[in-house]
């Protein structure tokens, strides 16, 4: 039998706490460093409480491991203070004990939105009931609303037993045996402390890679971990403080700068550290399929499968400059400039996040690799960035597709090979057929969130179109940054759908086809009701009669077609569908110059 890796111990979850507030235990960022939802944290407590099993932790023992000191790790709960360099570091099992620490100790965490919060939960000591504390439940003198209260230093267990029977005795009589069956639940909670948990510790021989390879391999919640996950362990491992950069990048990219600083805030996409590192190894290894990156990352030779030291080394050396430019503001901003030059203004019109973020390797590989000239650069993302959203071309299979992209670049030799590699697949995909029958044919859909719905407002922005009946530009109605209390701008049924009702067609798929929508002000939307559109186009139709060409022009812009307002609904839709397709199809050529 070969030398063993771990051994097992018994740990009493008080032990865990006090080791963890002596610095005994230390937290790396191997896992994602966010807690569970409250729910899962009540379901934890009630688990134990109940004296179920509730799963092991992975320990990795740093007796005499070198080179991880103390700047890799990190104390749990953010209120606690490292004392000294840790002998046991958490690879698995870190939300959990994340979660029993922050209600034990009533510290603050973190969660997945990176905000700081405090768990709290409730305790129904007549029926032993958890449950995640809320307004109701605060007021509610059957609950003892923060179960935290019971491990506080300053807390004294009888003084606290008897303030919550007062407290139930002002709303309701409390018998005698109640009272003691209350007492008895409370204190069989107090005891909580003492649950067991099993700890399987890794021996401080054990190198970094088999920790990696154990923490891959074994999960307490039987949970697949995805590639990316693997990725990021081995950044925990091997380079925190590059897990920590793709953390707070994305961190600010949620929340606006609340000074003048520069900060990747947008309102295009709230990534993930994955999302982002999937950016970073397409820049760096021309690869999509994160299963290559691990292996490269561990310092293998995908052609003769040997391991290197030097080469893990080298790897992570490319993998540093790439994040660096990835993270980069000024990159980071004048990608977002081409998604604007596309014509889309906000995550509102994006369906696939991972093209978007495809899109960004594109233009990374095209500043550095090809150098080419930022004007030109934003003008072939912004092309690339609207064939791939209009056509979908990462939403199946979105590795197997960049991977095949990512090859097709392998070969050129400068920037003008570059743009015109892209140009020509642009090309190849947006054939006439795809313009006069494949587009068509996807236009007859009732889904609220096609990419051809939203190629098409994009390609209203380019063309600099008004809304419906309207002086203000689709763009400017369209903006992500003005936030009121009625919608800038609303999708109104030209044929309403109480209308169609009365001609007896009541399926959704029927009227909320997207042909039969049209971007309108509000105030239109509510003045225009259910009214016909025989009823209510004339209306309108007198608002132009000294500027037919406005009228006429608006109508271009929303594909309406000439006499629509009297057409049989079929026949209307299928018209309005060509129309439609040809004003994406304006966008794109002027998209393209």
């Amino acid at each position: 039998m070969s030398k063993t890796l771990f051994k097992q111990i018994n740990y009493p979850l008080s032990n865990l706490i006090q080791d963890i507030d002596m610095g005994e235990i230390g937290l790396p960022d191997i896992q994602r460093p966010f807690v569970w939802e409250a729910a899962k944290v009540r379901d934890l407590f009630d688990s134990m409480y109940r004296g179920f099993p509730v799963g092991y932790f992975l320990f990795w023992s740093n007796d005499h491991l070198t080179g991880l000191n103390s700047s890799n790790t990190r104390q749990i709960g953010l209120e606690s203070k490292q004392v000294k360099v840790p002998r046991l570091l958490i690879v698995d099992g870190q939300q959990r004990l994340t979660s029993l620490y922050s209600v034990i100790k009533g510290h603050y965490v973190l969660t997945k939105d990176f905000k700081q919060v405090k768990i709290q939960i409730a305790f129904r000591p007549t029926d032993s009931t958890f449950a995640v504390t809320d307004a109701a439940i605060q007021k509610d003198p059957e609950y003892i609303p923060n179960i935290s209260e019971l491990w506080s230093t300053s807390t004294d267990i009888f003084e606290l037993v008897d303030s919550f029977l007062e407290r139930l005795r002002e709303t309701r009589e409390v018998k005698s045996e109640e009272r003691t069956k209350i007492k008895k639940a409370i204190s069989d909670l107090k005891g909580v402390e003492h649950y067991s948990f099993t700890v399987m510790e890794i021996a401080s021989h054990v190198e970094e890679n088999q920790v990696s390879e154990i923490f891959v391999r074994i999960n307490s919640k039987g949970v697949t971990l995805k590639q990316a996950d693997f990725i990021l362990t081995l950044l925990s491992v091997f380079w925190d403080e590059g897990r920590r950069q793709l953390e707070q990048f994305c961190r600010e990219c949620r929340v606006p700068s609340s000074s003048s600083a520069p900060s990747p805030f947008n309102y295009f996409i709230h990534p993930d550290p994955d999302q982002i590192l999937r950016v970073c190894v397409g820049l760096a290894f021309k690869r999509a399929r994160l299963q290559y990156v691990y292996s490269i990352l561990r310092g293998k030779d995908l052609e003769t499968g040997e391991f290197s030291d030097d080469r893990r080394l080298a790897q992570f050396d490319e993998l540093k400059v790439a994040q660096t430019k990835t993270l980069d503001l000024t990159n980071w901003h004048e990608f977002l400039k081409a998604l604007m030059q596309a014509g889309f203004l906000s995550g509102y019109m994006i369906t696939s996040d991972i093209g978007l973020l495809y899109a960004y390797v594109m233009f990374l590989i095209g500043k550095y690799q090809f150098n080419i000239k930022l004007s030109h650069l934003r003008n072939v993302t912004a092309r690339w960035f609207f064939m791939t959203a209009i056509t979908g071309r990462y939403s199946n299979s979105p590795e197997s597709v960049m991977e095949s992209d990512l090859a097709r670049l392998r070969s050129l030799k400068d920037g003008k090979e570059f743009i015109s590699s892209l140009d020509n697949v642009i090309k190849n995909t947006l054939t006439e057929d795809y313009w006069n029958i494949t587009l068509v044919n996807e236009l007859e859909t009732s889904s609220a969130r096609t990419p051809v719905l939203f190629a098409y407002y994009a390609a209203l922005n380019l063309l600099g179109a008004n809304a419906l009946f309207s002086k203000l530009k689709v763009q400017q109605l369209l903006d992500p940054a003005i936030k009121s209390k009625k919608s800038g701008v609303e999708r109104h049924h030209l044929f309403p759908k109480a209308y169609l009702k009365t001609l007896g067609i009541t399926e959704v798929r029927q009227t909320n086809q997207i042909a039969n929508y049209a971007l309108v002000e509000w105030s239109e939307n509510i003045t225009i009701s259910d009214k016909a559109p025989a009823d209510y186009f004339p209306e309108y139709r007198k608002l132009y009669k000294d500027n037919p060409a406005e009228l006429e022009l608006l109508m271009q812009w929303h594909a309406l077609p000439d006499g629509w307002d009297k057409m049989e609904y079929g026949e209307f839709l299928g018209r309005r569908r060509i129309l439609i397709a040809g004003v994406i199809r304006k966008g794109v050529e002027k998209l393209f110059g």
